[in-house]
């Protein structure tokens, strides 16, 4: 049997997903990337551009394969600048967060 910390991170769950808020509209995967992989391996990187200009939206997801390097990242990345921004980094929440049972 998988340890729970392998079949989390397999899974690319949201304890081995970072939120990144906050960024500059000019930074980029490789960028987010080279700042990131000083805290562990890095599978995945996600700048989210608007579909219509192509654009930055000023926000991304940094998926690691440790909780271990996730919780490294955020305690070191949150709050510092990165390309002259301030940037959030938190725990990737799924897709709907908390508004998912709304209604």
């Amino acid at each position: 049997l998988a340890s729970p910390l392998r079949c989390i991170a397999t899974r690319g769950s949201c304890s081995s997903k970072l939120f990144v808020g906050g960024l500059n509209y000019d930074t980029n995967e490789p960028v987010l990337k080279n700042e990131f992989e000083k805290y562990g391996q890095v599978i995945n990187v996600r700048v989210i551009c608007d579909h219509m200009s192509g654009k930055s939206k000023g926000y991304g997801f940094v998926l690691f394969d440790s909780e271990e390097a996730v919780a490294s990242a955020l305690a070191s990345m949150n709050n510092q600048l990165l390309e002259g921004r301030q940037i959030r980094v938190e725990y990737a929440r799924p897709k709907g967060g908390l508004d998912q049972n709304k209604n």
